[in-house]
Parts: C-alpha cells; sequence; structure tokens
C-alpha cells in the first residue's frame, strides 16, 4: 500500500501491540489512530504480535501500513524481568525491547522522507532515535507508572517491591520521553493533569502536554442490530455483565469483587441473579468463580455485542482505572443501564443517576444495580440516555480531528485541550497532583 499523496512527509508509528482486531481498550485506540494517520499520509509500522492470533492480521496491517515490521513477542517475563534487573530498567522497556524491529526503525527513516513519528504507549519510546531532528508525538494513552505505583499500595510482599520499582522507573522513562516528544498525549483531562504534574520541576515538557480523547465506533456498538446471545438468554433472572481482557490484574480484581461481595447482596434480594463474565484469557483464579454466587465465565467469545444485548445491566466495580474504560462506553452505547465505581467513571463526563449509576462500597453498587434492576422502566430509560450521550460525545471522528496539527503543526485542526488549561475538575486535579509531586 503506497498511501495517500501528501507534501508533508511520511509517519512512522510505533506500537507495543498490533493493531488489529481492534477489540481490546488499546488496540482499539491504536487502530483508529492508526487509520487516521494513514489518511493523511504514507505510515510504517512497527508493532508487536503475541500470539497466533495477531500474526495472522499480517492482511490487515498490510492494507494500511506502507512498510511494517511485525515483532513476535515473548509474553513471558522472567527473562526481560532479568535484564530490566541487570541494567536499571523498567521491565515495561525490556520486555518491548527487540534488536530487529530497531534496525526496521532506522533503515525506515534512512530510507524513507520520515516527517513524523507517533509513539503509541510509553514502551515503544526506546526506539526513537537520538539524532532524529523531526516531529515526534508520544501518544501515553494514561499514566502507566502511577498504575504500578497504585499496585504497589494495594499489593503484598515481594509484589509490591517489583511494582513500586516498576513504578519509579517508569515515571523517569515517562519524563525522557516527554522530554524529547513535541506534543505529549493523554486520554482525559484528568490524566494530563497528573501526567504534567509528575513531570521534574521546572520540566518544558509539561506545557507540551495535551488531550487526545478516545472513541468509540457506535454504529457497530448499537443495540438495534445487534440480535441477543441465546446461551446467555438461557439464565434466568437478571443477567448482570463485566467485559474485558480477564488476565488483566483491575478486571481480575473487579469480578473477584463483584463475586465475593457485591453478587450476595444483589441476590438477596433476586435470587436468581447471575454475573457473566465475558473475555478472553481469564487465569485460575477467575474460572474459580464459575458458579460461584451465580457467577458465569464465558472467557473469549467471537462478538461481545451479543452478550452485551443479552444483559439487563453492566457491573464495573473497579478499585483501580487509568484513563477512560472502553468498557463502560460499550455498554452505553448499547443501552445498557451500567453501574460503575467512581475510578470506572473517570474520564467519562456523564450524569450519576441520569447517564449511568456510580457506587463507592459493594452496598453502594448492589444498592444502585438493585434499584434499577427493581425498576425496569428507569432502566431502560438510563440506558437509551446512555446512547444518546456517546453518540453525541465520542465519535471517533471527533475525538481524533486534531491529528492533522499534530503531525503538521500548520495544519487546520481542532486544537487539542493542553494541561495547564484546563478549567473546573481538570484544574483543581492538577493543583492536586501538584502538591502530592512537591511533597515528595
Amino acid at each position: 500500500m503506497s498511501g495517500p499523496p501528501t507534501d508533508t512527509g511520511e509517519i512512522l508509528f510505533l506500537a507495543h501491540r498490533i493493531p488489529f482486531p481492534p477489540d481490546r481498550g488499546d488496540k482499539i485506540r491504536s487502530h483508529h489512530v492508526l487509520r487516521a494517520l494513514a489518511a493523511l499520509a504514507p505510515v510504517h509500522v512497527a508493532t508487536f504480535a503475541e500470539n497466533s492470533a495477531d500474526l495472522a492480521e499480517t492482511d490487515n496491517l498490510a492494507s494500511v501500513a506502507a512498510t511494517y515490521h511485525l515483532a513476535k513477542r515473548a509474553t513471558s517475563l522472567v527473562r526481560p524481568g532479568l535484564r530490566a534487573l541487570a541494567a536499571r530498567l523498567p521491565v515495561s522497556l525490556t520486555a518491548f525491547h527487540d534488536p530487529a524491529l530497531a534496525e526496521y526503525v532506522r533503515a525506515t527513516i534512512a530510507a524513507r522522507p520520515i516527517a513524523a513519528i507517533y509513539v503509541f504507549s510509553g514502551q515503544m519510546g526506546q526506539y526513537i532515535p537520538e539524532d532524529f531532528a523531526s516531529r515526534v508525538i508520544a501518544d501515553f494513552v494514561d499514566v502507566d507508572s502511577a498504575k504500578f505505583e497504585e499496585y504497589a499500595a494495594a499489593g503484598t510482599w515481594p509484589r509490591r517491591w517489583i511494582d513500586a520499582r516498576e513504578g519509579l522507573l517508569l515515571r523517569a522513562e515517562e519524563a525522557r520521553v516527554a522530554a524529547r516528544a513535541d506534543a505529549s498525549l493523554l486520554v482525559t483531562a484528568a490524566e494530563a493533569a497528573l501526567f504534567a504534574a509528575r513531570l521534574p520541576a521546572g520540566s518544558s515538557a509539561a506545557a507540551r502536554v495535551r488531550v487526545l480523547p478516545n472513541g468509540i465506533d457506535t454504529a457497530l456498538y448499537d443495540p438495534f442490530e445487534v440480535l441477543p446471545e441465546t446461551a446467555m438468554r438461557d439464565f434466568t433472572g437478571p443477567r448482570l455483565i463485566f467485559t474485558g481482557q480477564m488476565d488483566y490484574a483491575p478486571n481480575i480484581a473487579a469480578v473477584v469483587r463483584t463475586a465475593r461481595g457485591i453478587m450476595p447482596l444483589i441476590r438477596q434480594r433476586f435470587p436468581a441473579a447471575t454475573f457473566h463474565i465475558v473475555g478472553r484469557s481469564p487465569p485460575r483464579a477467575v474460572y474459580a468463580l464459575d458458579g460461584v454466587n451465580g457467577c458465569h465465565v464465558w472467557g473469549a467469545v467471537a462478538d461481545v455485542r451479543p452478550f452485551l444485548a443479552a444483559a439487563e445491566l453492566a457491573l464495573v466495580p473497579l478499585e483501580i482505572a487509568r484513563g477512560v474504560q472502553n468498557k463502560v462506553l460499550e455498554a452505553m452505547a448499547m443501552a445498557l443501564p451500567v453501574v460503575v465505581s467512581r475510578a470506572a467513571a473517570t474520564g467519562i463526563a456523564a450524569v450519576d443517576g441520569q447517564h449511568l449509576a456510580i457506587g463507592d462500597s459493594d452496598a453502594d453498587l448492589a444498592g444502585r444495580a438493585i434499584a434499577l434492576l427493581g425498576d425496569p422502566g428507569r432502566a431502560r430509560l438510563m440506558g437509551l440516555a446512555a446512547r444518546r450521550f456517546v453518540v453525541d460525545n465520542y465519535s471517533w471522528e471527533g475525538a481524533l480531528e486534531a491529528l492533522p496539527a499534530l503531525i503538521q503543526p500548520t495544519a487546520a485542526a481542532a486544537p487539542l485541550a493542553a494541561a495547564d488549561d484546563l478549567s473546573g475538575p481538570g484544574r483543581a486535579r492538577l493543583a492536586e497532583a501538584a502538591a502530592v509531586y512537591d511533597a515528595a
């Protein structure tokens, strides 16, 4: 694929996972960003495959990329972890280090008129050549180092030490990449404010932190175009659902919390209520929940939409959440009433009680769910309001309309919000984060 003609040069796109298929949070964002970039200029892609399904996506990648390099990445962290310890690097870097991919980057820059490098996720910043003189856009999505700090705060030895180390070293790497980048992108105003506040004091990179929001394909996630999953409809009583990548620690914690703490409360009022866990790669800790307090573990499914269509309510009690939760937007787009923790609602400017329901404790979340399940008319109205909210506010076209100005600063495009131009809750979050940073 040669790509569209352009007078601005070509683009090198670095992503830690192949952006096909767009079936999990990070791949959904990278997929839409890549397609938007390919509409601007020829794009060369350096990325990783983690399994045979990823490797089977080469035709789709070739349909978008002018050239590409797809490296196979081992998912075991034992060797990367040992290399990280020896080199005093974050495991997030050593796990995504590949000499052949680095050589592809160097060769592509030497052979092609690369005017911009778009780095998707902080792990890929290690591939930016020191002598590259053109634009660099670093899409961090959310603040990974802060996530590891949260893991450490909630963990036990030795995991606490491992996560604390990762958070500390990754924070330094984020600052290094941000200092090199012409723009550092975060998915929400809160993440942008936090990221800017965590940069070294006096860093000029803080002024280049911007918000590039997520979107959702509301034509794909349309409840009026999807038939409910028959096998799930066979369960009698109210059906609650949680979707996501199930080997991801916050998702595991959320479904364990639901099975052990929230579902028993809901089943006091609705004894036949069931909780359906839908998503690939559930570990033993998740499979062990099957049959516990009405839980059913489906694992990987071909299409999550019929399962959402078969549910009465989505329940997302995440305790650790960064950025915008696609699983919440997808459920809202499918006109489902959604009950979420405050963390899972972060970055979604929806109104509690109108577009979704927010709870803090297990009792709060169970109470909000019981109220909606006991009033189907109200639940239906909330679901319809949720879909209208997502359609009006979260299109991918609107989310990415600023990309041309990122790649070519003189291009006419919508401006991105700057971290230091935030108002309301965003400015308050920045002040709070700055105080924490200064105290540290």
